[in-house]
């Protein structure tokens, strides 16, 4: 999140991006661009830690598509912050209350029953719980596909309202 929304920051505010959009890419292909190179990294790395640790030994498709649409959740929140970001510090400024929020379903593994239902608001919980109830409980496809589509949705709407704040930014 936080290099992602730096490296686009800094580009907006050195009108780097009003230059390649001056040759023929157009705005779709830059944010496709940024996408990839924000998602590819993300999920290898959490990919990468899940097989170090052992978490890729249960239903590791559940794991992988979870993962995937982490990875493009963190790519949608660094376009918001980007597009409200100045600076670096400001992108570290934006960032830490945002990744603060997203740990908090982290505690309601690590502490049952401390955290109510109100965490279902945090899109990251939907995240949390499929990888937990699959690596920790062998779940299924039947079991977590609900969390899947909550999570798909929170991602598109959260990047599709990155990308629209950020065009409105490029142009």
């Amino acid at each position: 999140i936080l290099g992602l929304a730096n490296l686009i920051s800094e580009e907006v505010e050195r009108r780097t991006a009003q230059a390649l959009l001056v040759t023929p890419v157009t705005v779709p292909e830059l944010f496709t661009a940024k996408s990839i190179s924000g998602i590819g990294p993300a999920f290898v790395q959490a990919v990468l830690f899940m097989a170090i640790v052992g978490g890729m030994s249960v239903q590791p498709l559940i794991i992988l598509v979870a993962l995937l649409l982490g990875a493009a959740l963190a790519t949608g929140i660094s376009f918001l912050i980007a597009a409200r970001a100045k600076d670096f510090m400001s992108v570290l400024s934006w960032s830490f209350p945002v990744l603060i929020i997203l740990i908090i379903p982290s505690f309601s593994i690590m502490f049952p029953g401390a955290v109510t239902g109100w965490i279902k608001v945090i899109p990251s919980y939907y995240l949390v719980d499929t990888i937990h109830r699959v690596a920790n409980f062998g779940s299924g496809w039947g079991d977590v596909w609900i969390n899947l589509i909550i999570l798909f949705g929170f991602t598109l709407a959260i990047t599709w309202a990155g990308i629209l704040v950020l065009r409105r930014k490029f142009q």
